[in-house]
């Protein structure tokens, strides 16, 4: 088995100043990569900026005889997704990789949760990874090469307590994702979406007692694997954490089909829920396109 190599290869990874980021922004650059370290430096709620963050993370990165740059532009905007991406171009040529990282937590229970920390969570998480991948993604497509990590949540997937706008923003990025690995299937480039457990900053008083056993360290590899030419997967979304990795999915079940050109009634659905429930026999769909193909025989008769 040959060693995964990102020599000549550019990436960018937001959210790098520490945590998960960091750790990713190491591992690429170990591995030959030439790597945009960002970090607006700010605090895990977005307020403040402190450029050494990303700073200190290329310095490590060139100390150890790796390349990198930093860039302090916040994801939040256009103008900034753009320039990170500029910077990419501008020290490297080009852009490969996009490890979308970045991320902060306001958490309320939802009758609590205030619409200025509903719009700062979607800008980072959510618009952040727009705005920095659709200029990225231009680069990808002309170069007929790229690789998009988009990070979500369990939070988002599955649901947690006084975090709605955390999960709603990350369960976003899994539309995002999906549609990006569409778009971009032609033009080989790949999207996958990671929900990472790992004791970061944002997550030590989340995760309790559990924090010393699942360390950033631990998600690093699957991030590389998915940021890398020996990838092949795409339109997918993995569980990392603690030493864990698994794929995690939307399934559609058969369901229960009325019949062609049947009237149904709210009652009629009561009583076939579980049918309607029933999880045997599902599939994974890549598009709607394939929910389409299960329901068009049923409505020509064929099934």
């Amino acid at each position: 088995m040959t060693d995964i190599s990102f020599v000549e290869r550019v990436a960018i990874v937001t959210g790098a100043g520490g945590g998960l980021g960091k750790t990713y922004a190491l591992e690429l650059a170990a591995r030959g990569a030439s790597v945009v370290v960002n970090d607006l430096g700010g605090a895990t709620d977005g307020t403040g900026a402190d450029a050494s963050a990303a700073q200190k993370v290329v310095d490590e990165i060139v100390a150890n005889g790796g390349t990198a740059v930093a860039s302090h532009d916040s994801v939040s905007t256009p103008e900034g997704g753009a320039a990170i991406v500029q910077t990419a171009v501008d020290s490297f040529g080009k852009v490969d990789i996009v490890i979308n990282n970045a991320g902060i937590l306001r958490d309320k229970t939802f009758a609590k949760l205030e619409n200025k920390d509903l719009e700062a969570v979607l800008d980072v998480h959510l618009k952040g990874a727009f705005y920095v991948s659709q200029p990225a993604f231009r680069v990808m497509k002309e170069n007929g090469y790229g690789r998009f990590v988009f990070t979500a949540s369990n939070a988002g997937v599955f649901g947690n307590f006084g975090q709605t706008n955390y999960g709603a923003a990350k369960m976003g990025l899994v539309g995002l994702s999906n549609v990006i690995a569409i778009e971009g299937a032609k033009a080989n480039i790949k999207s996958n979406v990671i929900c990472p457990i790992a004791r970061t900053r944002m997550t030590e008083e989340l995760l309790g007692p559990l924090a010393d056993s699942v360390s950033p360290e631990l998600v690093t590899p699957l991030v590389t694997y998915l940021a890398s030419e020996s990838c092949e997967q795409t339109h997918e979304i993995f569980s990392a954490g603690g030493g864990r990795y698994a794929r995690v999915f939307v399934g559609l079940a058969p369901g229960w089909f009325a019949g062609k050109g049947a009237s149904v009634s709210a009652d009629d659905i009561a009583a076939n829920i579980d049918q309607i429930r029933a999880q045997d026999g599902y599939i994974v769909p890549n598009s709607i396109a394939d929910e389409l193909q299960g329901l068009l025989p049923l409505l020509k008769g064929e099934k």
